[in-house]
């Protein structure tokens, strides 16, 4: 039977869908003879969700279905479904005042209604999807794949139909083999009711993919909902530039999902991509990575690549990514700002060294703002967001003044309008050395359930343990009634109202101490 493939984005924010894309690009530059369709539901209004899909499978009547879930955890230290997670949850465990404690309460019930909400939802539109379509092609297959998925895969195996294929990180192999017909026992999946998903499968590394350019003609052919992302002029538009990340930070799932292994696409394929999105009206770049420079051996593929994006002519561009500031040399600063440059995230986690070092997180801080020291002197003058997570492991209140001395460093180099700080507590995800550590530490049970938002779950997944947390459950209330709209520098401020500043010298050292008799975080 001919293949043809149905991609089906379920519903998230407008984000644009990048994974789907590129399987869809990857699949056709293989077997061009497959007949493919991108349907988003995020363009949808979600009162059409169900007959959209029925209507677009009615159509199309695929034979291979492959849904892409990309979002699950609700933990964010913004607004989320229907209000700030982080603020209702503390309003909730910390608040003294009762009214305050009731408002939080009701806002997580919301939270809790919308969270479950579009867990059925999603796993509705599925089990819709797998119907409608088995309706035309009996033996059709269903993919469910994902940041979601990867993230939860052992969890959502038990809702999904039987017969679905569970993707975990990346799909191309998963997809070449399918088309195929060839066994997918190698591949990082298992079949719901037929398999099981081996141990640590999350773990196994990736097969390694050469990049080429996605061709964009071909997707725009396929996807009818393609003009929604080109309406926006601030709307910015995903280009991947490598894969995997070599670093061991203790509560990243981004490690685990792509592989250790970086593998680096060439920077003429980056650029044409780039071009053919230029040429359609996108002048906004989001560079995919889970880091930019994610070490100094990588630096030199992104000088080649910004040089190639000068010589392309792309001069009225803005681009913005995350990246590891430890990794900057003059020389990328000023190609960064030449470039076009806006934006950039940088996810230190805290301003002490000592705590860095303890989070597994490979950052020199003296050399971070050296190198934003250079950063400016090459003319940058936009945002930079500084992601700040507090109390994550043996936090003190020296470390926290140590933290603020750092950030008014940042305040120093950049300008204190130009520096947000971004104040998360992590949400504690599957497969990390943090959860490794609560398991042993036995804040959580084995066999916890991590989709699970009961309040008693709540409070140990959403990473805030005492000593300190009531402290920061405290700060943090005042930051929101003082001054909601800024809360990431009312947090700063109130932090130093209470307990001073450190000298930045101690802030950038880390002495070296004996171990705790028990490890703080456990081996890979």
């Amino acid at each position: 039977m001919e293949s043809r493939i149905l991609y089906v984005r379920l519903p998230c924010n407008p984000i644009f869908p990048i994974g789907v894309v590129y399987l869809a690009d990857h699949v056709h530059k293989l077997f061009p003879q497959v007949q493919q369709r991108i349907f988003d539901l995020g363009t949808v209004p979600p009162i059409d969700y169900a007959t959209a899909l029925d209507a677009c499978i009615d159509e199309f009547q695929p034979t291979l279905l492959v849904f892409s879930w990309r979002d699950i955890q609700i933990y964010a230290p913004v607004g989320g479904r229907g209000g700030n997670p982080l603020q209702y949850t503390f309003e909730f465990f910390y608040s003294r005042n009762p009214l305050v404690k009731l408002k939080g309460a009701l806002g997580l019930l919301r939270i809790a209604g919308g969270y479950y909400g579009e867990l059925w939802q999603n796993l509705g539109l599925i089990k819709r999807g797998t119907r409608r379509a088995q309706r035309y092609n009996p033996e059709a297959k269903v993919v469910v794949g994902g940041g979601a998925v990867s993230v939860f895969y052992e969890q959502l195996g038990k809702s999904l139909p039987k017969g679905a294929i569970v993707s975990v990180g990346e799909g191309e192999t998963l997809l070449e083999k399918l088309v195929r017909g060839e066994s997918l026992q190698n591949e990082r999946c298992y079949v719901v009711g037929e398999t099981q998903p081996r141990d640590r499968l999350i773990h196994e590394a990736p097969a390694p993919i050469e990049k080429t350019a996605c061709n964009y003609d071909y997707i725009q052919s396929i996807w009818n909902e393609f003009e929604y992302y080109l309406q926006a002029e601030d709307f910015y538009v995903g280009v991947q530039t490598k894969r995997g990340c070599p670093h061991n930070c203790c509560y990243c799932i981004y490690t685990v999902i792509e592989g250790k292994q970086v593998r680096v696409n060439p920077a003429d394929e980056v650029v044409a991509e780039m071009r053919q999105l230029y040429d359609r009206g996108i002048r906004n770049f989001w560079f995919t990575d889970a880091q930019l420079i994610p070490a100094r051996k990588y630096i030199d593929d992104v000088v080649e690549l910004l040089q190639k994006v000068l010589q392309a002519g792309m001069q009225d561009i803005h681009w913005a990514a995350y990246i590891r500031a430890d990794n900057l040399t003059p020389e990328l600063c000023d190609l960064m700002v030449k470039t076009g440059m806006n934006y950039f995230e940088i996810g230190i986690t805290s301003g002490s060294q000592e705590l860095v070092r303890k989070m597994r997180m490979g950052y020199n801080l003296r050399t971070v703002l050296q190198n934003c020291r250079d950063l400016k002197a090459a003319g940058f003058n936009d945002l930079v967001s500084v992601n700040y997570s507090f109390n994550v492991i043996d936090e003190t209140l020296d470390t926290i003044r140590q933290t603020i001395a750092y950030h008014r460093e940042l305040e120093n180099i950049f300008g204190a309008d130009k520096v947000e700080p971004a104040i998360f507590f992590i949400g504690l995800q599957p497969h990390t050395h943090l959860e490794e550590f609560a398991l042993q530490n036995e804040v959580l049970r084995p066999g916890y359930d991590p989709m699970n938002i009961k309040p008693w779950t709540v409070r140990k997944l959403l990473w805030n343990p005492e000593p300190l947390g009531s402290f920061f459950g405290e700060v943090c209330l005042q930051a929101w009634k003082r001054n909601p709209n800024d809360f990431g520098r009312e947090v700063m401020n109130i932090l130093e109202e209470r307990l001073g500043r450190a000298p930045l010298e101690e802030a950038l050292s880390a002495p070296i101490v004996e171990p705790p008799t028990k490890p703080l975080v456990l081996s890979a």
